[in-house]
């Protein structure tokens, strides 16, 4: 079982489209922002300096949505263990009334920052995040 963060977005009016909800790239931009602020908050100093994470894929599906001026909580967790240089990373995102309005599910691949290369994701990188 995978330890859980959890961040709070507000919709601001640069996030609204001419749908007046927030703009699906607003979604993306919000699951790359937790799920890195998740990583800062538990990584160990030593895996941190050493590796960064890209998004290799993207599975989103929206159920939902929200309007300027309210207010979603992110919930995101590692799904699994490393397959390979990759690990799988659930987002779900609830509005004020709790319902899940946006669920994803992003594939990251581990690169060493030197050589900037794939690196295969060791259990104990991951360890941080187990409950």
């Amino acid at each position: 079982m995978s330890s859980k963060y959890q961040q709070r977005f507000r919709a601001r009016p640069e996030h609204i489209d001419e749908l007046g909800h927030v703009n699906n790239t607003v979604w993306v931009r919000w699951i790359q922002d937790i799920a890195v602020a998740h990583w800062e908050s538990a990584a160990r100093p030593e895996d941190s300096a050493q590796f960064f994470w890209v998004v290799t894929r993207h599975e989103i599906d929206y159920r939902g949505n929200i309007s300027e001026g309210e207010n979603v909580t992110g919930e995101t967790w590692i799904e699994g263990g490393p397959r390979g240089a990759t690990s799988i990373r659930r987002v779900d995102f609830r509005n004020e009334a709790g319902k899940v309005i946006v669920s994803a599910a992003t594939t990251w691949a581990m690169l060493d920052r030197q050589t900037q290369r794939l690196v295969r994701v060791r259990p104990e990188i991951l360890g941080p995040f187990r409950s």
